[in-house]
């Protein structure tokens, strides 16, 4: 039986925590995200057709955090397979460059081309 991780396991929501820009309180995790939208994994469900101030904390290599920041409408938000956790879905309203720079990164990282693998 196989057992042995050959490549390391990256949970997205363990590394990226949504904040609310205005109150820089922590309102959830990133689920997955696009240039249009983005899903948030919450502990409480979120409001429906309201417009919320997003900020993204991205680790920098200093320990710090780098911030983006975006204004999103909740269009969903529906109870997660997992107990006492909700998902909701968000269109982008506006965001600053570097989100866009931040889903450039996150599809090149998780993305797998077969090409550059037989090489």
């Amino acid at each position: 039986m196989f057992t042995d991780r050959r490549i390391e396991r990256h949970q997205l929501p363990s590394f990226l925590q949504v904040f609310n820009r205005l109150t820089d309180k922590p309102i959830g995790f990133l689920g997955n995200a696009s240039e249009d939208g983005l899903m948030l994994i919450s502990l409480l469900p979120m409001m429906i057709d309201v417009d919320f101030e997003l900020r993204l904390k991205i680790p920098a290599a200093d320990g710090d955090f780098h911030a983006i920041d975006l204004t999103a409408t909740c269009l969903w938000s529906h109870e997660d397979i997992n107990p006492q956790h909700y998902d909701s879905g968000f269109r982008i309203i506006s965001a600053s460059e570097e989100y866009g720079q931040l889903i450039s990164v996150l599809v090149h990282y998780f993305s797998f081309d077969p090409l550059q693998a037989s090489a």
